[in-house]
């Protein structure tokens, strides 16, 4: 893992930033409803503005770096964060800093698109070595997100902001400098291929299902601090815990899961394991050890749900790896966007215990859409142990579930995906 070029461990630093944002901005919610004189679901337009450009933009993410090759769509994604960051931190307003957001989603979509393709390409320690890198990146990235957010929050609201703003400026330059040029694919990616990809109802059927999961997932990430009533430190440190279950079932507990009980049942434990904690959360929104309890254990059902349901996509998928990736990152990103912004209407008309209940149900409806697909799941883990490409499919899924990273193990297991995608297109 160790014995790569410095262009790699410059991109994984990139990465590890950029997956800082997830929960960055957790533990200063509060601080901003406070001090900006903003209602809970103005701030949570941060997640909508963010989340939804991201969603949008991953429709044209193939289509720009198969133009101008995947430095350049990377160099220019964190350009894009370091302006719009730091023009963050400076707002004075909630409303300049959810359109500045809505920037960051946009370089933020540019960039993880193509950040592992790039980090492969780049690697000379081995293409298995240079994945785990990559996951190493991602969840020390998500593990310390919340808790640089609580830190640095603890000094100002604008702390984390210029924080990114600073560590993607030096991430920019290293990749710059030490990033050699990557050639530009022969054959560009057509703007509708990743709409026109869910007219297949094996990648319509996941999306669904990963949009109806994102939708009580990032209810809890948005409105889950406000009744806890912590410090930005203390909230910080709670996220931490959380971000620390979510690598650790992400990269370890998932793929033993999968391959003991299959992706299916794996994901109907998960997702109703979920379920019930966002229920719980919702009946004991008021009790604070509760709540946090109830936070915390969910990094362990978010960890599983997001390595086997994206590694699932690219298995069931009867199209290119690169176009079902961005398709799918559409669909669920659009729920985990809009979710945010509901659950703040639902609370304003309500209280706060409704939309976390709203949220368990729309992952009750996520397992209902996942057992439309149960056959293809079942067929699907079946070509996988009969070909013995198990441990090649996973490595890398995480990075896609945060974002794409569509085409960087394609040179090493697409031969296999191949033959599968026309299993699936002729059932």
């Amino acid at each position: 893992m160790f014995q790569q070029p410095r262009a790699v461990f410059a991109v994984a630093f990139a990465c590890v930033v950029s997956f800082m944002g997830i929960g960055l901005v957790d533990p200063i919610l509060p601080a901003l409803s406070a001090q900006l004189d903003a209602t809970p679901s103005q701030v949570s337009l941060l997640f909508t503005s963010y989340l939804v450009v991201t969603a949008v933009a991953m429709l044209g993410t193939n289509w720009v770096s198969s133009r101008i090759g995947a430095k350049r769509t990377l160099v220019t994604g964190l350009a894009v964060i370091v302006v719009f960051s730091a023009l963050a931190g400076l707002s004075g307003s909630i409303n300049g800093i959810v359109g500045f957001r809505a920037g960051w989603g946009l370089g933020n979509a540019l960039f993880i698109a193509t950040s592992l393709a790039v980090i492969v390409a780049s690697a000379s320690g081995g293409f298995a070595g240079a994945i785990v890198l990559y996951e190493a990146a991602l969840g020390l990235g998500i593990a310390a997100g919340p808790l640089v957010g609580g830190l640095l929050g603890d000094l100002s609201w604008r702390g984390p902001f210029f924080g990114v703003a600073v560590l993607m400026a030096i991430a920019l330059l290293a990749t710059v400098v030490l990033l050699d040029a990557t050639p530009t694919p022969t054959e560009p990616t057509p703007l509708s291929a990743p709409l026109k990809a869910l007219r297949h109802r094996s990648l319509l059927t996941m999306s669904l299902t990963a949009l109806f999961y994102n939708w009580g997932f990032f209810t809890m990430l948005g409105y889950a601090p406000y009744p806890m009533e912590l410090s930005a430190v203390q909230l910080g440190f709670v996220f931490f815990g959380w971000g620390l279950l979510v690598a650790f079932f992400s990269v370890a507990g998932a793929p033993r899961l999968q391959a003991r009980f299959g992706t299916a049942p794996s994901l109907y434990g998960a997702l109703g394991f979920f379920a019930v904690l966002l229920l719980l959360i919702g009946l004991f929104t008021d009790v604070r050890w509760a709540l946090i309890t109830c936070v915390i254990a969910s990094g362990i059902v978010v960890g599983i749900n997001n390595t086997l349901t994206t590694q699932a996509v690219m298995l069931v998928s009867p199209v290119p790896r690169p176009v079902a990736s961005a398709a799918y990152g559409f669909v669920r990103f659009l729920g985990g966007g809009l979710a945010p912004y509901a659950a703040g209407k639902l609370a304003d008309r309500f209280d706060l215990h409704v939309p976390f209940v709203v949220g368990a149900i729309a992952v009750v409806v996520a397992i209902g859409v996942l057992v439309t697909g149960h056959r293809m799941l079942a067929r699907a883990d079946a070509e996988m142990a009969a070909s013995g490409h198990g441990d090649d499919d996973v490595a890398g899924e995480v990075a896609d579930e945060f974002g794409g990273a569509p085409g960087a193990i394609d040179q090493e297991v697409e031969p296999e995906l191949a033959a599968r995608r026309k299993t699936a297109a002729r059932s």
